[in-house]
């Protein structure tokens, strides 16, 4: 069994460095990873996706800094 850390948004936003708004309209177009429901009125994000989608923002922007 692996551990799994959740993240509830504020962490999240520093994390990134995204605002709340940017978070969801990022989720709501397939860029950023989907949150999981924790309750009724609770949702978090698998930190290990939210670290893998950073280090996809590195590459991509290494990427393009070699143009």
């Amino acid at each position: 069994m692996t551990d799994k850390t959740i993240w509830r948004l504020p962490k999240v936003m520093v994390h990134t460095g995204l605002s709340r708004s940017t978070i969801y309209h990022k989720i709501s177009q397939d860029e950023f990873p989907h949150s999981i429901n924790l309750g009724l009125r609770s949702v978090g994000w698998i930190a290990d996706e939210v670290l893998d989608w950073i280090d996809e923002q590195i590459k991509k922007s290494r990427q393009s800094d070699q143009r």
